[in-house]
């Protein structure tokens, strides 16, 4: 797990208690040869927080210009991307689908995470996009912090 996914999770499980919802975040363990439908999910009775969400890490201190489909997604043995792989299972469950990207600039500089709607990643991917470019990320909703913390604001979340 990567210290972005863990400390969404964290977040998210912090506001849960804080707010006295019910629900959970949580990843489940990543085997070695077997794949993982998300990086993190998120079940509560509150369809607002019944989630899956994936998350990607953007180095735009190694001059990185954009999210690509290629580069920062897998595709299987069989062929099939990343990104059809979640959408089916999103599709199969029920979720509501995010992509989480967390923005780093390099040693001193603080992190940044934006979200995106599973559904509009997925309208630009079927469009034969090749990604997102920085400056359309940095245009997404953005996940504040307090401090190291995010914070989960219910209203990036809602469908």
């Amino acid at each position: 797990m990567t210290e972005f996914e863990r400390e969404l999770v964290k977040s998210f499980n912090t506001s849960f208690e804080r707010d006295q919802i019910d629900g959970i975040a949580y990843r489940i363990k990543q085997h070695r040869f077997s794949s993982q439908a998300l990086d993190i999910l998120v079940d509560s009775l509150n369809p607002d927080y019944y989630l899956g969400i994936e998350c990607k890490s953007v180095s735009t201190k190694k001059g990185a210009n954009a999210l690509y489909f290629t580069q920062h997604f897998s595709t299987d043995k069989n062929g099939i991307h990343q990104i059809e792989r979640i959408d089916e299972f999103l599709k199969k469950s029920g979720r509501t689908g995010f992509l989480a990207i967390e923005l780093r600039r390099g040693t001193g500089k603080p992190r940044e995470a934006c979200i995106l709607k599973w559904s509009e990643l997925k309208k630009r991917y079927d469009d034969d996009s090749v990604g997102f470019t920085m400056d359309e990320l940095m245009e997404l909703p953005q996940i504040s912090r307090d401090g190291t913390d995010y914070v989960i604001d219910p209203q990036l979340w809602r469908r």
